[in-house]
């Protein structure tokens, strides 16, 4: 990778040092009030310093143009500029409500030319906060100090590499075929990462301070306008390896309408790298397809431990989907929107649409992951049963 320029790493010190404070001071300031959704009216010599040395430092780097410094570079000044963007959304300095374009002129232009030339969305993305997140010293980007704040980024890391780690081994079956006896060490390999993200979402269920999360952490994910357009708050699930894992198992499908409507609604979310897995997966046979089809052999050795590994994973992968919703979804966003004020409940969703669609929508991908039987949509349940009954 080749060296920042003076102006790239002067923005990267500003943000890991000043713009933290900045946020850490009006956090500490929305915090002391009755209703801590409100940001209205708060510490506005702090926000205008968040503005204006951020739009200083975004300016001079307009001015030097497109320094063309290689892929990891551009993505990562992207995240940078929209950890800034986010940030004056979050304090309400940009509102998409009131605005037709971002009064944000310079950070837009910029990240709509980085967005633009590298083929993601012009806005900072999971992978900025997680998986690309260069730690400098021990300590890596984010918009506060907070305790909450690095215990969300850091164990939705380790939940993202899990996911990873298990479509990785997924993957790698495809060319050795189910009946190889490799493939029963990848599906044990897969089972592993799944149970790592159990164990993960179970500590963040224990140690996440459900209010430091929902009034302190939540509001920097929410959507922002770049230039005239409004794009939705990162979403932890922005990474291919949950949807090739869906669609590996046969839990989902790509051609399924409503799946493949929130595959092409991430697509520009992920790295490119993910882009071009997710679209491969999109065209392959799954595990389940495959199994299904060699039923005549089910009292070969190789079927009955290759398939009892194979439903373990499906199983495993249903009860993290679960595990998910039921608790985290639900301790850190439903039940905290019970008691918020009227005025602030319509933007309470990273993701655009109002909280009961989104849980709605939610509900259904836990179901289809868990293949519940469902008469309202397609689940794998039928082939789970049909599968199971084939076991010794």
């Amino acid at each position: 990778m080749k060296h920042m320029t003076l102006n790239v790493e002067a923005f990267d010190d500003w943000l890991r040092t000043r713009f933290v404070e900045l946020n850490n001071e009006l956090e500490s300031l929305y915090w002391l009030q009755t209703d801590r959704a409100n940001v209205q009216g708060i510490g506005e010599a702090t926000k205008a310093a968040l503005v204006d040395e951020g739009r200083m430092l975004i300016s001079a780097l307009l001015d030097e143009g497109n320094t063309d410094e290689g892929f990891d570079a551009a993505f990562d000044l992207l995240g940078n500029v929209g950890l800034y963007m986010a940030a004056c959304r979050r304090h309400e300095i940009t509102e998409p409500s009131r605005e037709t374009h971002s009064p944000l002129v310079e950070a837009s232009a910029l990240a709509m030319h980085i967005g633009a030339s590298i083929g993601v969305t012009p806005r900072f993305a999971t992978a900025h906060l997680t998986t690309h997140n260069m730690a400098r010293g021990g300590k890596y980007k984010r918009f506060t100090d907070l305790h909450d704040e690095r215990l969300f980024v850091d164990y939705n890391t380790k939940g993202i590499l899990g996911y990873k780690r298990a479509a990785d081994a997924l993957l790698k079956i495809l060319p050795l075929g189910i009946s190889h006896p490799i493939s029963a060490e990848l599906l044990r390999v897969a089972r592993q990462a799944l149970q790592d993200v159990m164990d993960s979402n179970t500590t963040l269920f224990h140690e996440l301070d459900t209010d430091r999360f929902f009034y302190c952490v939540r509001p920097y994910y929410k959507p922002y306008r770049v230039g005239s357009q409004v794009y939705r708050g990162a979403n932890a699930g922005d990474f291919a390896g949950i949807n090739v894992i869906d669609m590996l198992l046969g839990l989902c499908y790509a051609n399924e309408p409503s799946y493949s409507q929130m595959l092409v609604d991430k697509f520009l979310y992920m790295m490119p790298e993910d882009q071009a897995i997710l679209r491969d997966c999109m065209r392959r046979t799954s595990l389940m397809d495959y199994f299904l089809r060699a039923t005549g052999s089910h009292k070969e050795s190789w079927y009955q431990e290759n398939l009892r590994l194979f439903l373990e994973v499906c199983e495993l992968h249903g009860q993290t989907a679960i595990q998910h919703h039921d608790q985290l979804v639900q301790k850190y966003i439903c039940e905290p929107s019970v008691d918020i004020q009227q005025q602030h409940l319509a933007k309470v969703t990273a993701s655009g649409p109002p909280l009961h669609v989104l849980i709605g929508s939610l509900e259904k991908l836990r179901d289809r992951r868990a293949a519940v039987k469902r008469s309202d949509i397609r689940t794998a349940w039928q082939d789970i049963a049909r599968l199971k009954a084939t076991l010794d």
